[in-house]
């Protein structure tokens, strides 16, 4: 767990700021700030509106007596999508477009019911329920 906190808050933020520091040589120290600003902008335009069509389609379900949980994985999706465009980089920027837009939303959701599948059938997971509550 331990090695993958690392990746996540000290690899993965070098390799973001060589790419930008690399893309600011090739165009230029404002464009690349306007970049980030334009596509953080954009991310949270675009989280927003899927957001607001999945939330649409949990209502329509729960009205229609259906457990929304394909639409769920999407709002959770959508949320981290946004949440990876609005942080600075070229990385997260694609990964956060990856979620957000809804055809590669669904290959997404494909992979990761499978990864939650394999973990299920391996014993992996286990749930807790507190009846304390």
């Amino acid at each position: 767990m331990f090695g993958k906190l690392l990746f996540i808050f000290i690899f993965i933020p070098l390799v973001e700021l060589m790419l930008l520091v690399e893309i600011g040589k090739a165009i230029g120290t404002l464009e690349v700030i306007m970049l980030t600003i334009v596509t953080g902008v954009a991310g949270a335009a675009l989280a927003k509106w899927q957001g607001l069509s999945v939330l649409r389609k949990m209502q329509q379900e729960m009205a229609e007596g259906r457990m929304p949980a394909s639409n769920l994985m999407d709002g959770v999706m959508i949320l981290a999508g946004g949440i990876l465009l609005l942080t600075p980089g070229v990385l997260t920027d694609l990964c956060g477009l990856f979620l957000l837009l809804p055809w590669t939303r669904v290959l997404m959701k494909k992979l990761l019911i499978k990864w939650m599948s394999d973990k299920i059938q391996r014993g992996q997971v286990h749930i807790h329920i507190n009846h304390h509550l």
